[in-house]
């Protein structure tokens, strides 16, 4: 097994193969993780919450189900998840202008501007952000279809299972979002443990 650390309020970015099997781990506990895939040979191609919602007809994800790509292809399946569960599918990724938005300091780093860096790194520019999977984000719809946030129930330690089923670049950013105190009082650390060659 391969631990790479995702420091708090920034990002890291891995290429899976496919059948290769990762985890997101909640190294301290409480943490969100706003999570994109694209694909390796067209970043056109990546990790899109309608349709995976769509194809499994449900706002959470659970363990068995995949994880669909924006042109309705399987990326990733889920195969365990030690957490309570509630990996939000609705957000969008903190940004600059979520920061301005909701009277957030400005200069606060952000998932947006995360994603964009990891994948600039990597050669590639992208001119649109997906919806993020957010990992261990607890989000909740009420009766009156409100949204609600509740912080992370995320205990030190757990995580998601995945196993890539295309070739994959996987971008993790341990979120540094304040609004709604979705990650408890401080943004923390995260890792990304891959376990498996494909």
């Amino acid at each position: 097994m391969k631990r790479i650390e995702i420091p708090a309020e920034a990002a890291v970015s891995v290429v899976l193969k496919a059948r290769q099997t990762c985890r997101i781990v909640n190294t301290e506990g409480g943490q969100v993780v706003d999570t994109w895939a694209f694909c390796v040979d067209d970043a056109d191609e990546y990790l899109s919450m309608e349709h995976s919602r769509s194809a499994n007809y449900t706002l959470l994800f659970k363990p068995g189900e995949r994880l669909f790509s924006n042109r309705f292809r399987p990326l990733l399946r889920l195969l365990d998840d030690t957490s309570p569960g509630y990996h939000d599918t609705l957000h969008a990724a903190c940004s600059a202008g979520s920061n301005r938005f909701y009277n957030a300091p400005r200069e606060y780093p952000n998932c947006q501007d995360n994603l964009l860096r990891q994948m600039a790194d990597r050669g590639i520019r992208l001119e649109h952000v997906p919806c993020p999977w957010n990992v261990f984000e607890h989000a909740l719809v009420g009766q009156d279809y409100a949204l609600a946030d509740e912080a992370s129930a995320a205990a030190p330690g757990d995580y998601v299972e995945l196993e890539a089923l295309e070739d994959l670049i996987l971008v993790c950013s341990a979120c540094p979002s304040r609004v709604g105190r979705i990650s408890g009082d401080l943004p923390r650390g995260a890792a990304i443990d891959i376990l498996q060659d494909g």
